[in-house]
C-alpha cells in the first residue's frame, strides 16, 4: 500500500514504524513543525518527525492544511490511503477525500466514548474500568466516523495515563497494522458508531490540574493518576515551616484509596495518607518544584517539614 503517515507524539511512533517494518511505501510523513523546549527553548522536532528521518522519510510540517496548495501537495503523494495517530492538525474534507480508501484514524479509546484531545487521560480521570484503540474511517465530524477494529484493555487499580499510553501505544500499533493488511484484502470492514454513550475528552487545562480534598477519595485518586505524568496533579504547602519561603508546588504521580478521615487535606500519618471529602488517600509517588526526581510518599514526608494533623493546600 502507498501511505501518507500522519502524526506527531510518541504514541504515533509505533504506528509508523510497524507500517514501515511490513513494507508499505511510505510516500510521505506529515507531523507538526519543530516547536521550542527546554531551557534553551531550541527547537525541538517531534518524536514522529526523528523516527521518520532515521527511516529515511520525507517529512512535511505544514502549519495548515486548509490551503489549495497543501491539498495539491497531498494528492501529488498518490496515496492509497493515509493513515492518522495524534497528528493535531485539522483535516479539512477537501484533504479526507484525496486517498484512494481514506483515511484512517487510529483513536486511543472506545469509542464513541472519550472522542477528542484527551481519551486516554480521561479515561483514568473517570475511573473507566477500560480502555482501548480503535480504527476509524475519518469524516469531518469530531471523530464520528466509523469504526473497523477494536482492541480493548483492563484498567487497572492504581494505573496512571502514561501508563494506560504506554501499553497502549503497541497495541495501537499491531491494530492498524492489521487494518491494513485488511484493507490490502478488501477485506476492512466499518461499522457506524452507536449513537448513545457519546463522551468528550476535552483538553487538559492547567486550572484543572490542582487536587480538590473535599471530593471523596476514589475520585481524588483517579484524578491525580489521570494526570500523571502531565501535567501532574499538585498541591500547595509551606515546606519551610515558617521559614519565609511560602507555598511550594508539589506534583502527586500517583495515589490509591486508603483508610482514614479527617478535614479535607489534613495530612493523617507517616504512610502520606490524606484526608478527602469521604474516606482518604495515599500518595505514592511525589515530586517537588524543580526536581527531576520523584520520591515516595514516606521518602517527600522525611525531607519536607511536614507534620501530622497540617493541612494541604
Amino acid at each position: 500500500m502507498r501511505i501518507v503517515f500522519m502524526g506527531t507524539p510518541d504514541f504515533a511512533v509505533p504506528t509508523l514504524a510497524r507500517l514501515h517494518a511490513d513494507g508499505h511505501t511510505l510516500a510521505a510523513v506529515y507531523t507538526r513543525a519543530p516547536a521550542k523546549a527546554g531551557r534553551g527553548m531550541a527547537l525541538r522536532p517531534s518524536p514522529v518527525h526523528v523516527r521518520a528521518e532515521a527511516l529515511g522519510l520525507p517529512v512535511l510540517t505544514p502549519s495548515t492544511l486548509k490551503t489549495p496548495e497543501a491539498a495539491e501537495t497531498f494528492a501529488g503523494h498518490g496515496a492509497d490511503v493515509a493513515v492518522v495517530v495524534a497528528y493535531g492538525l485539522l483535516l479539512p474534507q477537501a484533504i479526507l477525500d484525496l486517498p484512494r480508501f481514506g483515511c484512517l484514524n487510529l483513536h486511543g479509546s472506545l469509542l464513541p466514548r472519550w472522542r477528542g484531545a484527551a481519551p486516554i487521560q480521561r479515561a483514568v480521570m473517570a475511573g473507566d474500568a477500560e480502555s482501548g484503540v480503535g480504527v476509524m474511517r475519518m469524516e469531518a465530524g469530531l471523530d464520528t466516523g466509523p469504526v473497523a477494529l477494536e482492541e480493548r484493555l483492563p484498567i487497572r487499580e492504581g494505573m496512571t495515563a502514561g501508563e494506560l499510553h504506554d501499553a497502549l501505544m503497541p497495541l495501537g500499533a499491531d491494530l492498524m497494522g492489521r487494518a491494513i493488511q485488511a484493507l490490502e484484502r478488501d477485506g476492512l470492514t466499518f461499522s457506524p458508531q452507536a449513537e448513545e454513550g457519546v463522551v468528550y475528552a476535552h483538553k487538559i487545562t492547567n486550572a484543572e490540574a490542582r487536587i480538590d480534598w473535599s471530593r471523596p477519595a476514589v475520585e481524588v485518586a483517579h484524578h491525580i493518576n489521570g494526570l500523571s505524568p502531565f501535567p501532574g496533579a499538585y498541591v500547595e504547602a509551606d515546606l519551610g515551616k515558617g521559614l519565609g519561603k511560602g507555598p511550594e508546588r508539589v506534583k502527586v504521580l500517583r495515589a490509591l484509596p486508603a483508610e482514614g478521615s479527617g478535614p479535607p487535606g489534613t495530612l493523617l500519618d507517616a504512610a502520606c495518607t490524606v484526608a478527602c471529602g469521604i474516606g482518604a488517600v495515599r500518595l505514592l509517588e511525589l515530586r517537588r518544584a524543580g526536581k527531576g526526581s520523584s520520591t515516595s510518599g514516606e521518602e517527600f514526608l522525611r525531607g519536607a517539614r511536614l507534620t501530622v494533623g497540617e493541612r494541604l493546600g
